[in-house]
């Protein structure tokens, strides 16, 4: 296993973390050795695994090790139990979408209620065996929730930087509860991560952003996992939102290796969605740019995918070559209106997770996904993450009532 620029091609050793990327600029990822691997052996280890339910294997990202991270010690995994998510075939996300059949991947069932653990799990198993004892990350929420949890559950020291008044007050709550030092940061998310990339080493921290190539390995398990639960056969198309674009870059590397080891037949397409305020890569895709524009100001209700400047745009772009993938914006009102139909199904999610499916209507309506075709929608955070945005029900029943009236009114609408 080394690190391996993914501009320059340069590459080193992965034990020591820094710099977390090339001196030509560009972003590092990890590359596997997986010549000889036997894909039929390494299923029926990964199925062996699914019974488990102590130990590092039982988690949803450390059952597929041999993918993720075979060389790091057991001893040394940091672990919540995580992946292990719910995968619904939703009737009612594909009826509004259009498609004919959506399975919907819930992440907010991870420990920390988002799609992050399956990344930080490895981010700080790998910083802590390298023998940091203080983790850091910029963040507009979930990455905050999930480093503070893991640093919380190993006895480390966790410092956030945060956009002041960007972060939904539940996601801040729990990186508090955690027992994380917050600070807020004049220039928001995109500055925090500039800072913390250039002066990490110097000040001692291990940072844990999207740049850490260890937590594009964790993240990938996603699709991992998700492919083991369907048989090793993925529908045609996976959806996901933008916002870093650490998911689809790492859904994208899980994609690309499955496929080499053999695992699975043949690749998906990818769909990024992002927010129509906060859409610099859809906007640089769609016209065909090779450079991303970042937006200064980003704007959405989605304060998740609330980010002007991906720092993993570079990694997102090839996958969307390798996938033959797409992009598109949707509005606040596209991602609140898929957002209650998720709910409603039973599922739930933030409303920067409603994003893929908003998506997925968008791009069946256009055309560009057939209505005959099937979709994995990736739901990267839980319902209760971001209550900021949403307001009272529209059916909401009023009150309150004395019980005779409430009785009546009960009866009327039954």
């Amino acid at each position: 296993m080394k690190l391996v620029c993914i501009e320059c091609g340069k590459s080193r050793r992965p034990d020591n973390p820094y710099p977390m990327s090339c001196d030509c600029g560009g972003l590092l990822e990890v590359e596997h050795d997986f010549r000889g691997a036997d894909a039929e052996r390494l299923k029926a280890l990964f199925d062996s695994r699914i019974a488990l339910r102590t130990g590092p294997y039982a988690s949803g990202v450390w059952r597929y090790k041999e993918l993720i991270d075979p060389g790091l010690e057991e001893a040394r995994i940091v672990t919540r139990g995580e992946g292990n998510t719910g995968l619904y075939d939703c009737g009612p996300a594909a009826s509004f979408a259009g498609v004919r059949r959506v399975w919907l991947k819930a992440q907010g069932e991870n420990p920390s209620g988002s799609f992050k653990d399956n990344g930080m799990t490895v981010a700080v198993s790998r910083g802590a065996a390298a023998g940091f004892r203080t983790f850091a990350c910029a963040s507009t929420g979930n990455t905050a929730s999930s480093l503070a949890m893991y640093a919380a559950w190993a006895g480390l020291r966790c410092v956030v930087l945060v956009p002041p008044g960007g972060v939904a007050d539940g996601k801040l709550a729990q990186t508090v509860c955690y027992g994380a030092e917050v600070y807020g940061i004049e220039g928001g998310y995109d500055t925090g991560v500039r800072l913390l990339n250039r002066c990490g080493e110097e000040l001692g921290l291990y940072v844990c952003n999207s740049f850490n190539p260890f937590r594009i390995e964790g993240q990938k398990s996603i699709v991992i996992e998700a492919a083991h639960q369907l048989d090793w056969t993925l529908p045609d198309w996976i959806v996901l939102p933008g916002g870093a674009l650490s998911n689809a870059s790492a859904l994208g590397k899980g994609l690309r290796e499955m496929k080499a080891i053999g695992l699975i037949d043949r690749l998906p397409r990818v769909a990024v969605v992002q927010a129509e305020g906060a859409s610099p890569f859809h906007r640089m895709i769609a016209s065909g740019g090779k450079e991303l524009v970042p937006e200064p100001a980003p704007r959405t209700a989605a304060s998740a995918i609330r980010i002007g400047n991906p720092p993993s745009w570079r990694k997102a772009a090839r996958v969307l070559r390798e996938t033959d993938g797409v992009t598109c914006a949707v509005s606040d009102e596209e991602i609140l209106a898929a957002k209650r139909v998720i709910d409603r199904a039973g599922v739930g999610c933030e409303p920067a997770a409603a994003a893929g499916l908003a998506g997925l209507k968008k791009l069946a309506a256009d055309g560009t996904i057939g209505k005959d075709e099937t979709a994995l929608v990736i739901l990267t955070g839980h319902m209760l993450k971001d209550t900021d945005a949403l307001r009272v029900a529209p059916d909401a029943g009023g009150g309150p009532f004395s019980p005779d009236e409430l009785l009546a009114r009960l009866g009327r609408r039954a």
